[in-house]
């Protein structure tokens, strides 16, 4: 077995790994990263787009932002429309001057490898057999196998950037971590084509028909949602119907303007979600899906991670620079906090752009009282200036904690 050395073994080459790792090496901080899949597979996983103005500036801080500012649109505001009414939330207003960028995953993903290879820092792809080893010690380590050989890592820290599925919150024993899940009775049927997008902003949309959400990954390219039962396939959906419904979904005037051709990918996404308690397992961490999941509605996956790695890599860079590991105790409170804030908003999203149907599920409501509820609610927060404020201050995100409390 070959023994290499490195101060934090990441696991997984998404956005989150990739940028924490960016950002220690910034701060001379050594780190390699694992990957059990190809550099092609990552960037052939289309995601979220959508950038929190923490997000952003942590991009910045990286040193990967070019491409973003070049070519990121800026939203100021984004549209909810429910039974046609269209209420716009001006974010830059709304919060005193936050906005979000649309910048696609795949793209801020590219960035991130680009920047990493020009750097010469190690990532093995198609690291197989991945298993962290002692992380509750002072010393622990991860074994790997690639190209046939076998290989022990050695580190300070673990951190666990490789999602839902990954080996990072299994290795936290089942009688430590507490998790916590809600499945959703839909999914999302995602299609994205090279069409120029058919509003300048994103739009939220609840009708009779269900939810639908027209989203952007450019001038010229197009995202959109719909709301589907997740007893349908793919293959139900033709590229005609999709933007049959899709224009059902949306206000007559939008509508029209949606500009429709074939479509490059389609998926179906469940919903559902997710948080695992503690984050942090002695010098493991997880990060971003490792350790919790949210629906997409309002646009927090993605963030959610970033606002990890912006902890994580503030903890690390202390410790190193100062010699005093009391600060790696406070990761996964901090954290968390942003975490099941997210979770709520997006929940709250949710609940009030979907249709449910007869599954409310929501404490025993029934479908006519839930409805009923959420009529209230969009009448509170789309018609007073307050309840607008929070929906801003929400979508464009909370700003990231601040360490010198502590």
């Amino acid at each position: 077995m070959k023994t290499i050395q490195t101060q934090v073994a990441i696991i997984g080459a998404g956005p989150s790994g990739l940028l924490l790792g960016q950002l220690l090496a910034r701060k001379g901080i050594s780190n390699i990263i694992l990957e059990r899949k190809t550099g092609d597979y990552v960037l052939g996983r289309i995601r979220a787009g959508i950038l929190e103005q923490g997000f952003a500036d942590l991009v910045r801080e990286a040193g990967v932002a070019e491409r973003m500012d070049a070519e990121g649109h800026v939203h100021e505001g984004v549209e909810l429309v429910v039974n046609g009414e269209r209420t716009r939330i001006d974010l830059k207003e709304l919060t005193g001057g936050d906005v979000v960028v649309c910048y696609g995953q795949v793209e801020i993903t590219q960035d991130l490898m680009e920047a990493r290879q020009a750097a010469s820092l190690e990532t093995y792809y198609e690291a197989d057999k991945v298993q962290p080893h002692d992380v509750k010690s002072d010393k622990p380590y991860v074994t790997f196998e690639h190209q046939g050989e076998e290989y022990r890592l050695d580190c300070d820290f673990v951190a666990g950037c490789d999602g839902f599925h990954g080996v990072s919150r299994q290795t936290i024993p089942e009688e430590v971590r507490t998790e916590f899940e809600r499945v959703y009775p839909f999914g999302w049927l995602g299609m994205l084509a090279d069409t120029p997008p058919c509003h300048d902003e994103l739009i939220y949309a609840k009708s009779e028909y269900g939810f639908a959400l027209a989203s952007q990954r450019s001038a010229t390219r197009s995202r959109y949602y719909l709301q589907v039962p997740l007893t349908d396939k793919i293959e139900d959906w033709s590229d005609e119907a999709f933007w049959d419904e899709l224009k059902k979904r949306l206000p007559a005037e939008i509508a029209e303007n949606v500009v429709t051709g074939p479509s490059i990918e389609k998926s179906i996404a469940p919903l559902r979600s997710f948080v695992c308690e503690p984050m942090q397992y002695g010098n493991l961490f997880l990060v971003g899906d490792a350790a919790h999941i949210v629906p997409p509605t309002g646009a927090k996956g993605l963030n959610l991670a970033a606002s990890d790695v912006a902890t994580l890599y503030k903890i690390l860079t202390r410790v190193y620079e100062t010699g005093d590991r009391r600060y790696i105790e406070q990761y996964s409170d901090i954290a968390l906090r942003r975490v099941w804030n997210g979770e709520r908003f997006s929940w709250w999203m949710t609940n009030m752009m979907h249709d449910f149907g007869e599954e409310v599920s929501n404490g025993g409501i029934d479908a006519q009282m839930f409805g009923r509820f959420m009529k209230s609610e969009f009448n509170y927060y789309l018609n007073s200036e307050n309840g607008r404020k929070v929906i801003a201050e929400q979508y464009v995100g909370l700003p990231y904690e601040d360490l010198n409390e502590y």
